[in-house]
């Protein structure tokens, strides 16, 4: 009821959407003068009014006819960089880019065109998604959510079909076309491999039996954990968050508040993007997108905000294959010889004269999965004559995840949020962290993880496995045991994963938190423990961003009374807990080298005095007119890098004081002076002032201006994460590849309104043509946000608000 009375000035029969001009304010009649587009003829329509920032608030009659609003308004600011993706979901990159050309890595980790062409051509092949688009809710997507993905796909189209592509990067480009439903869903089905058969494309398009031949992979990696850690790590994917929800207990109005900021690349294909969606009386809720989705991700209604944060659950396992003697392409099963199953993929490939020729490579598939000769290169798996190794992906069989997002959407409590978690069952790679309006607060890993138990894997691991499962969490099974099956919950909807009931969830904490770290001190009075290895560990020492934002919001909680405004500070705080934390014992070692002086790891002794007395005086912030976080930044980065978390601390990590410990930088070690010297060093080479404001020297171009960031990297802790290129040519860190990105603060006061403050980093168009290329990125820069119009009255109040009608013809 409360959303009908919110949008009763909206009246979507035919679409005939804002009621009549007389009752706009005369900005928003004029606006609908001005409209570029008109609604005409039949077919699929909606109704767009951009505010600031040119934020889209989309409304429609039902779920089609929103997606078409959604696609139309994506494609208009992101036309070249979902062009570009749908060349890659459909294989066609080497026929357009060449074979040795690099995807922008948004939807695979394939190392060239090809790789990743002979992956989407063997889902494309086989018909993958069209199967599943066809599977009957809840097993297969939901009608509202295909309806969602065809309407999406006509409104691109029809935008492309209306406008001449100015952006420069893909104007005139023939691999600009119209697209496909399949094609949506295909995008959203990359999206949910990117940490399973997506973390392997190299791996399973290489693949090749050693008969007759020398086998074509590296041995086994000498350090199995390590090389996990470095594949699997969120702190390494490209991709990790931090979100928190207060419960009512700890805020001003006794209503829930949350703050969400995920870490995301700052280019390419799985940039956020930022709108409003409304169905009347069915569907309002605001967020980020991530491009090509048809669906809020992460976002709010009246009642409900939520966001995500990259897990420590593994969402795949390998299996073991040991094979038929003289015959490595069959493998045995309880001693029975099965023969693995051959995927020919062709595809095109454009040569340098133009010409274009096909390449065939053969898949080789098993009763687990594809058979898969390393995880990145950082993890080989070598074929062997008498073994091989099968990847078992869950995710490969859901395509669930908008069901997820829409579920979320019209949640209307964490209660709901909870349910759509158990109804749904989509989430691939993330935690959910949600608060509400009744003052309810949750995190919980609700994944599609493989169903490996404690017990199973001791029961079946092999000797690879028992390394990697209780290090990493990562299952290497015997895949020649019939016994070692994964089995069923109950209440999964496929076989071979956890159920909902198996997940680590806290619900109703004063604060719940997560930084990338596995579930054991989302709030550290309340510890989650008793999961299964493949969620993540126990007893280990966290990060220093788990730690630094857990000693914040726990403080916050503590002191009570909180509102958005405290959420807000708190992302822009760009405290260092490194620095906090090490800081002033580097400063007073410094002093104390003899003479001032270090030698740098090339044996050129340095002075390095002054950047003593800077250190002593930095304040321990990474915000842009900080002096000395530059200088700090640098020199943290290479004594993290050099020395192992064993001889970097003179107090060892405690379990039983897993916040406060490990500490005390060990100054004594010889990689100290060295990554002193050689930091003082490169800046004095590159002209750069030890004590120059960080946001001199860590910036984004856009158009020519430079704009200031601030924020840091993992290693010093930040929870405003920001991960830079240094490039000294350019005069220090220019340009973001990865870091903070859709951010919001959401709270609740008891009204139809919630109360929301927004960022979008990178702001809404890639294209350098388009008024909102910078303008949000201004705005994070100077640590503002974009207060949200969500309710009727504020997005007709807006004074710069533009009425678009859009549709087929």
């Amino acid at each position: 009821m409360r959303l009908r009375h919110r949008l009763r000035a909206l009246t979507v029969g035919g679409l005939a959407v804002l009621t009549g001009a007389s009752m706009l304010p005369a900005t928003a009649a004029d606006a609908t003068a001005r409209a570029g587009e008109r609604a005409s003829g039949g077919g699929l329509s909606a109704v767009i009014r951009y505010t600031e920032y040119g934020i889209p608030h989309i409304v429609a009659k039902d779920y089609a006819n929103l997606g078409f609003g959604t696609g139309w308004a994506q494609a208009a600011d992101q036309i070249c960089t979902l062009a570009d993706g749908f060349v890659t979901v459909r294989g066609e990159r080497s026929r357009h880019f060449g074979a040795d050309g690099r995807t922008d890595g948004s939807l695979s980790s394939a190392g060239t065109n090809l790789s990743s062409d002979l992956f989407f051509s063997g889902i494309r092949d086989t018909r993958t998604v069209e199967k599943m688009l066809a599977q009957p809710a809840p097993a297969g997507p939901s009608r509202q959510s295909k309806e969602l993905m065809r309407g999406w796909a006509a409104g691109y189209n029809a935008w492309l079909a209306k406008h001449r592509v100015d952006d420069p990067t893909c104007r005139g480009k023939d691999w600009v076309r119209p697209i496909t439903t399949v094609d949506v869903a295909r995008r959203g089905y990359a999206l949910i491999l990117l940490s399973g058969q997506g973390l392997a494309v190299d791996g399973i398009t290489d693949a090749r039996p050693p008969a007759g031949v020398a086998a074509r992979t590296a041995p086994l990696p000498e350090d199995p954990v390590a090389a996990a850690r470095a594949v699997l790590s969120a702190r390494n994917s490209g991709m990790g968050s931090n979100a928190v929800a207060f419960s009512g207990a700890t805020t001003a109005g006794k209503r829930g508040l949350l703050l969400g900021n995920p870490h995301y690349p700052w280019q390419g294909g799985r940039r956020f993007w930022q709108a409003q969606q409304t169905i009347p009386g069915e569907l309002d809720v605001s967020g980020g997108s991530l491009l090509g989705s048809p669906v809020v991700q992460i976002g709010y209604n009246a009642d409900v905000a939520w966001s995500h944060t990259v897990a420590t659950g593994v969402p795949l396992s390998l299996h073991e294959l040991k094979l038929v003697p003289g015959d490595p392409r069959a493998y045995l099963v309880d001693g029975k010889p099965q023969r693995m199953t051959e995927r020919t993929v062709t595809v095109p490939v454009r040569a340098k004269d133009g010409t274009v020729s096909r390449v065939t490579r053969t898949q080789w598939w098993t009763r687990y999965g594809p058979v898969v000769t390393g995880l990145g290169r950082e993890f080989p798996l070598p074929w062997t004559k008498g073994s091989a190794y099968a990847l078992n992906d869950p995710n490969a069989a859901q395509l669930r995840f908008t069901d997820t997002s829409l579920g979320f959407g019209t949640s209307r409590s964490v209660r709901d949020i909870q349910r759509t978690l158990s109804r749904t069952q989509g989430l691939p790679w993330v935690n959910t962290v949600a608060a509400d309006s009744g003052g309810h607060s949750l995190y919980t890993q609700s994944q599609v993880l493989p169903r490996v138990t404690d017990a199973l894997a001791e029961s079946c691991s092999t000797a690879l496995g028992r390394q990697t499962y209780p290090g990493m969490g990562l299952a290497v099974l015997d895949g020649s045991r019939g016994g070692c099956a994964l089995g069923r919950d109950s209440d999964a909807l496929q076989p071979g994963v956890f159920g909902p009931s198996r997940m680590p969830t806290l619900v109703d904490a004063p604060y719940a938190e997560n930084s990338n770290d596995s579930p054991w001190l989302t709030n550290a009075d309340r510890p989650l423990t008793g999961y299964p290895r493949i969620f993540g560990d126990t007893g280990t020492s966290r990060s220093l961003r788990t730690r630094g934002a857990v000693e914040d919001v726990s403080t916050l909680a503590k002191r009570g009374g909180l509102t958005v405004a405290d959420l807000q500070r708190q992302q822009f705080a760009d405290r260092s807990p490194t620095g906090a934390l090490t800081a002033g014992d580097a400063a007073a070692a410094c002093a104390e080298l003899p003479g001032g002086r270090a030698t740098g790891s090339d044996g050129t002794v340095v002075d390095v005095s002054a950047a003593c007395r800077v250190l002593a005086r930095w304040d321990r912030t990474m915000r842009t007119g900080s002096k000395g976080a530059l200088l700090f930044e640098r020199f943290a980065g290479r004594l993290v890098a050099k020395v192992p978390e064993a001889e970097l601390w003179r107090v060892p990590f405690d379990p039983a004081k897993p916040l406060t410990t490990p500490n005390t930088l060990n100054t004594g070690h010889p990689a100290f002076a060295r990554a002193l010297a050689d930091t003082v060093a490169e800046l004095r080479a590159a002209k750069i002032a030890l004590d120059a404001p960080l946001g001199r020297h860590q910036f984004v171009e856009r158009n020519g201006k430079r704009i200031p960031i601030g924020g840091g990297p993992e290693a010093l802790g930040v929870w405003n994460m920001i991960d830079a290129e240094w490039d000294p040519a350019r005069g220090g860190y220019a340009e973001v590849p990865f870091g903070s990105s859709y951010i919001q603060a959401v709270g609740f006061d008891g009204g139809p309104c919630p109360i929301a403050r927004t960022v979008l980093s990178y702001s809404q168009s890639a294209n350098p043509g388009s008024p909102h290329y910078s303008d949000q990125t201004e705005l994070f820069s100077a640590g503002r946000m974009v207060t949200a119009r969500f309710c009727e009255k504020d997005i007709l109040a807006s004074p710069q608000l533009r009425v678009v009608r859009v549709s087929q013809r």
